[in-house]
């Protein structure tokens, strides 16, 4: 922003076309850069969600061996009591099992925090801002209407997903 700043200000003195042409120039390399940021910023959110999955999966197979080592070793020991000690394992394992999906549950929010925290600081808008500017549009043609004038064909909006409206309105309660 700096150097377009400075450009801004020396190309008054050149000439008017030639200043124009660095700015948009200036403006067209600001804007690549800003993509490539923003692409590079997606392509790490879904590398750290692809290493968190595979992660989850080997975290999940370790307990499931550890919890086969137990049964073992609990057999050897305990002979008759080995159903006592089978549950202990399964409940065991089923608590490994609750606090993994916890842990995912938690990255999985983690991950799209920082994505939705990306696109608002690259000027994204978000779902409710697209969703109050159709609602404004429709207002706009109804009082055209109201004054006899055609205004055009809205465009095709989607319905929401049921899983986003659920969040909206948890967000919002």
């Amino acid at each position: 922003m700096a150097k377009l700043k400075k450009s801004a200000k020396k190309s008054p003195g050149k000439g008017g076309a030639a200043g124009n042409a660095n700015a948009q120039a200036h403006a067209e390399r600001l804007h690549r850069g800003l993509s490539e940021s923003a692409q590079q910023i997606w392509l790490a959110g879904v590398g750290a969600f692809g290493r968190a999955q595979a992660e989850g999966a080997k975290l999940f197979e370790a307990l499931v061996k550890e919890g086969l080592n137990l049964e073992q070793t609990a057999r050897k020991f305990a002979g008759g009591q080995a159903e006592v000690v089978r549950d202990a394992v399964e409940s065991r394992v089923g608590s490994a099992r609750e606090r993994a999906a916890d842990t995912w549950d938690r990255l999985e929010k983690v991950f799209e925090d920082r994505v939705q925290r990306a696109l608002i600081k690259l000027g994204v808008p978000s779902r409710d801002d697209l969703g109050a500017l159709v609602d404004r549009v429709d207002a706009l043609n109804a009082e055209l209407r109201k004054f006899g004038v055609a205004p055009t064909k809205p465009a095709a909006r989607k319905a929401p997903a049921k899983k986003a409206v659920k969040k909206a309105a948890k967000k919002s309660a």
